[in-house]
This record gives structure tokens, C-alpha cells and sequence, in this order.
């Protein structure tokens, strides 16, 4: 049997994930958890074969999740479930020790092949996701041929956030509230929080000064 864990803020996802695996004989779903904050005490007491780790959640996200469940166990098997195919999100998630990134649009053959992949000592990558890593590498391999790659690392911050983000941090540097941001972009505050939390990551900061401060500096921002 390959014993599953499943961590993931909505329950209703962790459900019909669930029901897919309980048709597969050899799998079992041994323990469920709705924030990357509880993962390492629920691995602990039921010693899952594979991890299904959603990348945005309320406290800690997947990625935070990972590497340190990865530090404290290194031979955790992590799959991490996003709605990005942004070949960015995917770097910083293999980075963490994550063996394999699925796309949640994922059918439920191609699930089941990614948690047996992992689980013999893989790593499953979604395919749609493939073609972005290959097209950055590519970008970046030829930039780099060419004499631009400083020129690139330059810009890199910026290519590193989503559209969304940029909006984000743009209402930062505006002196915004999440609440402010919320309402002016029309998304929860818990959407905002996670934006918020996934710039720091990319930018390598602290805290939301940090990026701030670091944006007007490079002119990221446009200032009011």
C-alpha cells in the first residue's frame, strides 16, 4: 500500500481528491491536513509514502512546508498541487525538495501516475508545465550566449511575479491595506495575503517594506 497525506486548505478539493484515491486499491489516505503548518506533526504520526501538498495556504505555504519538512525528514516524498503553471513557482518548489508539481487542472490518471512515479523514487512533473521550465532555460541559455544575461538578472524580479502580483505590489508601493488592496482588486484578503506572501518569496525579502523599498529602487513601481 502507498500511504497518502493530504494537505490543502479546501476541503472540498481534499475530498474529491480523496474520493479518486480510494478507487485505486493501492492507495491509502491515512491523514488530511489544511495548512502547511500542520504537516510535519501529521507526518510524523502516520509516516506517509507521498505528500500531496497544496503551494498556497493560509499560514504556511506549500513551499515553506516542504523544505522544512524536508530538513526534518529527508527522504519525504512531496507532490505539490498549484493552479500555476508559471515556471517560476515550479523552481521554487523543486528548490524545497518537492519531487513532483501537478496542476490541480490535473485528470485523475494523471494524478495516480505522479504519486506511484514519486513513490518508487521519481519525480513527476505536469507536462504542461515542462514545456515552460524548457522555454525558460532556453531564454535564459540564449540571453546568456548572447552577452544579456546581466541585463535579464536585472529585470528578473519582474519576470518573476504574475501579472496579479505586480497589481499587488503596485498597491504596496501606493501605501495600500491588504483590506484596500482586497477591495480595489475585488479578492478576498486572504487571496491578498497569499500574493503578498508569494512576492516576498520571489524577491527574497522580509517583509512588505523590503519589497517595497526594493521596487521603487529599481523602478518596479510607478510612484503617485
Amino acid at each position: 500500500m502507498i500511504k497518502i497525506l493530504i494537505i490543502d486548505d479546501h476541503q472540498l478539493f481534499r475530498e474529491g481528491v480523496k474520493l479518486i484515491l480510494d478507487f485505486e486499491e493501492t492507495f491509502e489516505v491515512v491523514a488530511e491536513g489544511n495548512d502547511g503548518a500542520q504537516v510535519i506533526d501529521l507526518y510524523e504520526q502516520h509516516k506517509p509514502d507521498v505528500v500531496l501538498m497544496d503551494i498556497n495556504m493560509p499560514e504556511v505555504n506549500g513551499v515553506e512546508a516542504t523544505a522544512k519538512l524536508i530538513e526534518l525528514n529527508r527522504d519525504a516524498k512531496i507532490i505539490i498541487l498549484s493552479i500555476h503553471d508559471d515556471e517560476n513557482y515550479v523552481s521554487h518548489a523543486l528548490k524545497s525538495g518537492a519531487l513532483g508539481y501537478m496542476l490541480k487542472e490535473m485528470d485523475a490518471d494523471t494524478l495516480i501516475a505522479a504519486i506511484k512515479t514519486v513513490a518508487g523514487g521519481g519525480s513527476y512533473i505536469h507536462p504542461k508545465v515542462t514545456v515552460n521550465l524548457v522555454n525558460e532555460f532556453r531564454r535564459l541559455a540564449e540571453a546568456e550566449f548572447t552577452g544579456n544575461f546581466q541585463q535579464i538578472e536585472v529585470r528578473r524580479p519582474l519576470h518573476l511575479l504574475t501579472k496579479r502580483e505586480c497589481e499587488v505590489l503596485q498597491m504596496l508601493a501606493d501605501g495600500k491595506s491588504n483590506r484596500g488592496i482586497g477591495e480595489g482588486l475585488y479578492i478576498s484578503e486572504k487571496t491578498v495575503k497569499n500574493h503578498v506572501s508569494n512576492i516576498l518569496q520571489k524577491m527574497n525579502v522580509n517583509d512588505r517594506t523590503q519589497a517595497v523599498v526594493t521596487a521603487i529602487k529599481n523602478g518596479w513601481v510607478e510612484l503617485q
